[in-house]
């Protein structure tokens, strides 16, 4: 990496939170997380039943989205479908580890292994 910036992404960002920020409005829950590499708003995978975070992207015109997971460190192009290497961002680079995947805790339902996508 040269170090020149990369249009749609902002390594000062920081994340919205510790959760997919619309899951955690609505009562819902998520399999992964996923960051805005532009505004650093925090959305569950496609995988979730929201997929808030693809819709956050694709809404925003925002193409990087960036694992949210403890140990992940990948940027993803949603207009290219392909891996990139980035920046650092702004810290934290994923949620706490004290946070269960699935989560949030108490909001998982049993049967959370079929409603994934």
């Amino acid at each position: 990496m040269t170090g020149d910036p990369i249009p749609g992404i902002d390594p000062t960002a920081v994340p919205s939170g510790d959760g997919c920020a619309e899951c955690l409005a609505g009562g819902g829950w998520w399999l992964h997380l996923r960051r805005c590499a532009a505004c650093g708003h925090i959305g569950c995978c496609d995988s979730s039943p929201g997929q808030h975070a693809t819709k956050h992207a694709r809404q925003a015109g925002h193409p990087f989205l960036v694992s949210f997971e403890p140990g992940e460190d990948w940027f993803w192009n949603l207009d290219t479908g392909a891996y990139y290497e980035g920046p650092p961002l702004a810290p934290p680079t994923a949620h706490p580890t004290t946070q269960p995947t699935p989560g949030p805790a108490g909001q998982v339902p049993a049967d959370w292994q079929s409603q994934l996508h």
